[in-house]
């Protein structure tokens, strides 16, 4: 599945009014840049794994209670603001997340491959919404205070909400445990993204956030924020 900005979709259909259908040619599949340049999920080779409707529930490094199953801590010669080897028992989806963020921002459009680039999906726009929370004065505490009350905020949409902003690429959950299970999967995300994005916020400079990552703090990939 393909998922377009708002943007490219008004492009794509100037250009058909334009120039008229090509014979056997979907124009909706037409991108202004080819969603093969964006990065996907290495997670997508993984098919035994839990799905809530299309959405996977990946296992997670983290300490906080939910769902998902949890993944060896970081050894002690990994610093907190690095993420493991890919090739580590340690690694997770979110150590992706941080890893694809920046570069995946660049792009509108996506093409969905399988379900771990929906967690992808989901993770970069999280990294979004709390980049925008970043104070811009203040230090690590000022900045710690305010991505964990986004994250702690669980007044969040999920999929099949009417204010959850990828309803045409994520399916909601069947039934109301299906979409309990989910929620709490989601706030174990929200939650362990804000901690390690403020190790890397902060990393060597407790005054100041990284001015690296704040750059990319009004980037919307695919033009979509939560």
């Amino acid at each position: 599945m393909l998922i377009q900005s708002p943007t490219a979709i008004q492009t794509q259909k100037n250009k058909s009014a334009t120039m008229g259908p090509a014979l056997g040619v979907d124009l909706s599949l037409t991108t202004l840049l080819s969603p093969s340049q964006a990065y996907h999920s290495i997670f997508l080779q993984d098919t035994d794994v839990r799905l809530i409707a299309n959405f996977p529930l990946l296992p997670l490094r983290t300490r906080t209670r939910g769902p998902a199953y949890t993944l060896p801590t970081l050894s002690s010669s990994t610093p907190a603001h690095e993420s493991p080897d890919p090739d580590s028992e340690s690694y997770d989806a979110l150590d992706e997340v941080l890893s694809l963020y920046r570069a995946n921002t660049f792009f509108r459009n996506f093409e969905i491959k399988g379900p771990a680039d929906r967690l992808l999906i989901y993770g970069i726009l999280t990294v979004g919404e709390l980049l925008g929370k970043v104070p811009k004065v203040g230090g690590a505490r000022e900045g710690e205070k305010a991505l964990m009350n986004t994250a702690l905020d669980n007044q969040f949409a999920i999929p099949g909400d009417a204010a959850f902003p990828l309803n045409q690429a994520f399916e909601a959950p069947k039934d109301r445990q299906d979409a309990e299970t989910l929620r709490q999967y989601l706030f174990q995300v929200r939650q362990e993204l804000a901690i390690r994005l403020l190790a890397r916020l902060y990393a060597g400079n407790s005054t100041t956030p990284s001015k690296w990552w704040l750059s990319f703090s009004k980037r919307k990939f695919m033009g979509k924020s939560l």
